[in-house]
């Protein structure tokens, strides 16, 4: 049965009803407040103190548990956090679900396996004093948390302004030419280097993992002077690259020709000693001949020696002492005419013999008895 029906039901508020009408709403707040009164300490009476105070108690009681919500956070795995109490430096917690006292802790959450960079672009001098702008990108990560909240107040204007130090530094003691080219990993090498000195000594907690050098180009106010030295420079590597090629070109030749030159020399020697050795013989074995029959020996010398003259004659005149006539044989005409047509004239050692022969056969014929004497 409803409480609200004729003939009986209980009233929900704890009054009987003995009406058809709505409960009592006032009575029902009040009977509220005191329920709260009592849990928090106030009177129960229903007057105005234990109205105000049951009030205070709730929105005390609301404030606590705001309060408490508010101290939950939650650190990201990529994350660490820095808690301070009261400005002092209280614990580092990783990740996962916290709790600390609000307006008490202050916490601070960095993302330490995040990998950052930093840009910049500057002019500067090289070591021979030449300007050059210069493009710059450092990588970086945090390696301590402690230290890059608490002892550097701005850590990421620190290392912008340590790095363009030790970018000036660095190519400040490097020539133009190792900056624009072969040179500039050796650059980013020695800026790394410098700029993770500067950060150590300031504890800013931050570990540089590269640097990159981009490509370096000159201020635009000397952009012509230096396309121009740019221009030159290609042009000297340029000749002394053609320059280099002919002279593996011709440095291999001339060495050639001076080592055939050489061995043509130790061939002529070897050639000149090999025919005077062989002359020696044959005159140590023409000597032992001789020895043995000097006459014939002699007879034989001297047909050679005509035979050799004849070879490089084509007329023969001989005079007879005593005598008024003069034998003339023209050779080249005999061997015409023992040619054949065809054939080119040319005398063989069977057509010099002969020819011999026939020339001492009539020298006898004419005078036996006196010398002879060869006219050529």
């Amino acid at each position: 049965m409803a409480w609200n029906e004729p003939g009986g039901g209980k009233d929900p508020w704890g009054t009987n009803n003995s009406g058809d009408g709505p409960p009592d709403l006032d009575e029902a707040l009040n009977k509220l407040r005191a329920r709260f009164s009592k849990l928090f300490g106030g009177s129960a009476d229903g007057g105005n103190n234990g109205s105000s105070g049951g009030l205070i108690a709730v929105v005390l009681a609301v404030l606590v548990i705001g309060w408490g919500l508010f101290g939950f956070y939650q650190v990201d795995e990529k994350e660490q956090a820095v808690v301070l109490r009261l400005g002092k430096y209280l614990d580092t917690v990783g990740s996962g679900l916290h709790w600390n006292p609000p307006l008490i802790d202050r916490v601070t959450k960095v993302r330490v396996t995040e990998e950052r960079q930093y840009t910049s672009v500057g002019q500067m001098l090289t070591l021979d004093e030449n300007i050059v702008e210069l493009p710059l990108v450092v990588q970086y990560n945090v390696n301590d948390v402690k230290a890059f909240v608490l002892n550097v107040k701005d850590p990421e204007v620190s290392l912008r302004h340590a790095s363009d130090s030790a970018l000036r530094h660095v190519v400040g003691s490097t020539l133009l030419n190792d900056v624009v080219s072969s040179g500039r990993e050796k650059v980013g090498d020695d800026v790394k280097i410098r700029l993770q000195q500067y950060l150590d000594s300031y504890d800013a907690g931050i570990l540089v993992r590269k640097i990159n050098i981009q490509e370096a180009k000159p201020p635009a106010e000397v952009k012509a002077a230096y396309d121009d030295v740019i221009k030159a420079r290609e042009d000297q590597e340029r000749l002394v690259n053609e320059a280099q090629s002919y002279a593996n070109g011709v440095i291999p030749e001339a060495r050639g020709k001076a080592q055939r030159m050489i061995e043509e020399a130790l061939a002529y020697r070897e050639q000149v000693v090999a025919e005077a050795q062989g002359e020696t013989r044959r005159f140590e074995a023409l000597l032992t001949e001789y020895q043995k029959a000097p006459e014939v020996t002699r007879q034989r010398l001297y047909l050679d020696s005509v035979q050799q003259v004849m070879t490089r004659s084509s007329k023969v005149l001989v005079d007879v002492e005593g005598g008024s006539n003069m034998l003339y044989l023209p050779l080249d005409k005999i061997v015409e005419k023992g040619a054949a047509a065809s054939q080119p004239a040319t005398l063989r050692s069977s057509d010099l013999n002969s020819i011999a022969d026939e020339v001492m056969n009539r020298i006898r014929q004419e005078n036996s008895s006196t010398p002879r004497r060869e006219v050529r």
